[in-house]
């Protein structure tokens, strides 16, 4: 089904009540579809709990191209859609241009930027590096070889900011450890490329990686694949990855895009828009994932240090460099 005919299709399922649609949330996947395992999946399951929980329903729409970002948001908002919840920092240029078009409609972003929020719209990032720093103290205590490995989507500060974070846990825990970065590419294919993500684990296995973490949407599917089949250990992000190789994927880096949506939706008509909402270690925004699938991988020793350390950043005792800070990081290669 083209783009033109979801969003109609969506219109149309918008009941009329005296003439005006019922203000139904929508949703935006970015590039990468919607289960991607990954950061779109988080975003799914936030709006899927929120369905059960309240038996409202929502519209949603899986982009294709970057060109329907606009054409998705005005098409929603002009159908009566209130809140519309988009994912992804690529549409937030997009949302800069149509929010003041719908001043009435209120508007979320999960992980943009922009230096001016308008009045109707919430923008909502992570202390990405703050998690990534944790799971690479794990990484770091796992290691038999001195080698890991971090693989990233496509190439900007954000998954850099991810890299970063990762480089100084395992740095904290022994400096002599090498690791080893791939970008996956720089176009927004970069985030669906499974294929890639293998080839590039394969190319740090034989470098002597043994832990390799994938910030990279669709494409750490093929990554923490690749690891199992090596017999090597992977690290997940965004969702929590545990399930799909168990016994092999040694953590995930949880960043609870699924707490930002549903938030959202509960939030509803009482959205507070014009700001700017961060989520880290404090506020639960990331952490570390241990279920069935991984609890005999991480040992106590790991997560003792994990604890010290998560609450040692909360408190300020220790300050996990942002590569935002100044577009570089000591302790990682790109």
């Amino acid at each position: 089904m083209t783009l033109m005919k979801k969003l109609y299709s969506a219109a149309a399922a918008m009941a009329l009540v005296g003439g005006a649609a019922t203000a139904e949330p929508a949703l935006i996947y970015d590039l990468g579809g919607k289960f991607d395992k990954s950061f779109n999946e988080a975003a799914y399951n936030g709006a899927k709990r929120w369905a059960e929980e309240t038996g409202e329903k929502y519209l949603e729409i899986e982009i294709q191209s970057e060109a329907q970002r606009e054409q998705a948001l005005r098409r929603f908002a002009e159908s009566g859609a209130n809140p519309i919840i988009t994912t992804g920092f690529a549409i937030a240029s997009s949302l800069e241009e149509v929010a003041p078009d719908y001043p009435d409609t209120k508007f979320v972003n999960i992980d943009g930027f922009l230096p001016e929020i308008p009045s109707n719209v919430q923008m909502i990032t992570f202390q990405e590096h703050e998690g990534s720093y944790l799971v690479g103290m794990m990484a770091a205590m796992a290691t038999e070889s001195n080698t890991v490995g971090f693989i990233g989507g496509m190439d900007v500060p954000l998954i850099r900011h991810f890299g970063c974070g990762y480089a100084q846990g395992v740095k904290a825990v022994n400096p002599d450890i090498k690791v080893i970065a791939n970008m996956t590419g720089t176009t927004p294919a970069a985030w669906n490329d499974p294929v890639k993500g293998s080839e590039l684990a394969k190319a740090q296995v034989s470098q002597g990686a043994d832990v390799i973490y994938a910030a990279a949407g669709g494409t750490g599917v093929g990554v923490l694949q690749t690891a199992a089949d090596e017999g090597i250990l992977s690290i997940g992000v965004d969702s929590n990855q545990n399930h799909l190789h168990p016994g092999k994927v040694l953590t995930s880096m949880l960043k609870r895009v699924d707490v930002a949506v549903y938030d959202s939706l509960m939030a509803g008509a009482d959205l507070e828009t014009g700001v700017g909402k961060t989520l880290g270690l404090a506020e639960e925004g990331v952490s570390v994932a241990v279920d069935d699938n991984n609890k005999e991988l991480v040992t106590d020793e790991m997560m003792t240090a994990v604890e010290e350390a998560r609450q040692k950043i909360i408190d300020g005792d220790i300050e996990v460099v942002s590569y935002y800070a100044n577009d570089s990081c000591p302790a990682i290669n790109f």
